[in-house]
């Protein structure tokens, strides 16, 4: 049981994990990976279980009504991604500037979101000078 949400950890193939993000796609399964794997990490992926839905009402037909839609499609197949080290806290790691690009940059906000392509890590407003 986690502390709070932003400490997650659980049981993934047999091995305890701190949990780096859920319900992810496989786009973001491989980015993850390779940042994480970068950062000496031994990262470990799952897919994760797929929604819980209430099951179909059984409808009796009358005569010459139609069948009802089909069901919606399956949801998309997602993955809980996870590192062996149980202490892991992804917000910790990226605003305490503990993780590291592979050209060398610090991981910022916006480059572990994806929103940017370049991490450039800035220098926190405390250490600037005045």
């Amino acid at each position: 049981m986690a502390i709070n949400k932003n400490h997650e950890f659980e049981e993934l193939d047999g091995v305890k994990c701190g949990i780096v993000e859920k319900n992810v796609s496989p786009e973001r399964v491989q980015f993850l990976k390779k940042l994480l794997e970068y950062n000496r990490f031994t990262v470990v992926i799952v897919p994760s279980p797929p929604p819980k839905a209430a099951p179909a009402p059984v409808v009796k037909l009358a005569e010459g009504a139609e069948p009802p839609p089909p069901p919606p499609p399956p949801a998309p197949e997602t993955f809980t991604v996870g590192v062996t080290d149980y202490t892991f806290n992804p917000t910790n790691a990226i605003f305490g500037r503990l993780l590291h690009t592979p050209d060398g940059h610090v991981v910022t906000q916006a480059y572990w979101q994806q929103k940017e392509t370049v991490s450039h890590d800035e220098v926190p407003y405390y250490e600037r000078g005045v």
